[in-house]
């Protein structure tokens, strides 16, 4: 029997409506100046200056930026860079957070209250910069990588989440876990984590996100330009206004017949390239966010 058509009254259908109308307005408004840059980057240079702000086609078509943009060393090293702080970071981070989580969600845990108030502590006060890096330089980790990649192995507020929703487990796995003769770190392989993949994906494109898109504290700890990632190459050259990006130039003219690449292309095509590898994450990990939590653990 098909299912009866929904009515709705008509301040309903106004208040649908303007829920749609303001989703719609979000949506333009956040890809509108992605699809401009993503423009300004593929469009002929010599089109470029008489382009709007609000321009979402390329003027003409070329491909000069992302050629001097793949293939210039600097930009190449940083990407490198970003991927090897974000994987390592990342992974460090969700087994660090998954661990400790499942470890305060467990009742029994010794002084679990204690640890959890100076966990909530740790939000509250935020140590700053200055301590950070003092720790950094006793550890002699300035310089190095695992500066960046240690950051905030766990993170506060992840780890909350996480902990909370490893509580919601019910106990009757748990004790089946145990009447089979599972340890606590099978429990959690076998059972626990199978059902919290929604949250695990949740915190794992937070982390990536977060490392991603560090460029303040790489600023602070890595003084060795070859080991800075990504977003700081493009603050320095978005930002900074440093030029060492248009050394290949002169270069790309033999590519180019002899015509300029503009600069604001050249900056739009760095944005873009910073952005590609978090929009190309999201989709891989927003199936998980729409599968059911305990769907299909206990069955009545």
């Amino acid at each position: 029997m098909a299912a009866s058509r929904i009515r709705r009254t008509p301040f309903e259908r106004i208040e649908y409506a303007i829920i749609c109308s303001t989703l719609l307005l979000m949506v333009v408004v956040t890809v509108q100046p992605i699809l401009n840059l993503l423009a300004v980057s593929l469009s002929d240079s010599a089109e470029v200056p008489g382009m709007s702000g609000l321009a979402v086609l390329p003027h003409g078509f070329s491909l000069d930026v992302w050629q001097v943009l793949l293939t210039h060393p600097q930009v190449l090293k940083g990407l490198a860079n970003s991927l090897l702080i974000t994987i390592a970071g990342t992974a460090i981070n969700v087994v660090a957070t998954t661990l400790m989580a499942w470890a305060l969600s467990r009742e029994g845990l010794p002084g679990r209250r204690a640890i959890l108030v100076f966990i909530l502590v740790t939000v509250v006060f935020d140590p700053g910069v200055v301590p950070d890096y003092l720790v950094m330089k006793q550890l002699g980790l300035l310089n190095s990588y695992w500066s960046v990649i240690l950051y905030r192995g766990v993170f506060a507020w992840y780890l909350i989440v996480l902990i909370r929703f490893f509580e919601e487990v019910p106990k009757e796995l748990l004790e089946a876990a145990e009447m089979e003769g599972a340890s606590p770190l099978q429990t959690l392989w076998y059972v626990v984590a199978p059902l919290a993949l929604p949250a695990i994906a949740t915190i794992t494109l937070f982390y990536t996100v977060l490392h991603w898109n560090e460029y303040f504290r790489a600023m602070i700890y890595l003084n060795d330009p070859g080991k800075w990632p990504l977003q700081v190459v493009l603050r320095q050259f978005v930002v900074e206004g440093d030029k060492s990006l248009m050394v290949g130039l002169d270069a790309m003219n033999k590519y180019t017949g002899g015509s300029q690449i503009d600069l604001r292309a050249l900056k739009a095509g760095m944005i873009i390239l910073t952005l590609i590898p978090v929009l190309a994450i999201y989709p891989l990990i927003l199936k998980f966010f729409t599968k059911g939590t305990m769907s299909g653990a206990v069955k009545g």
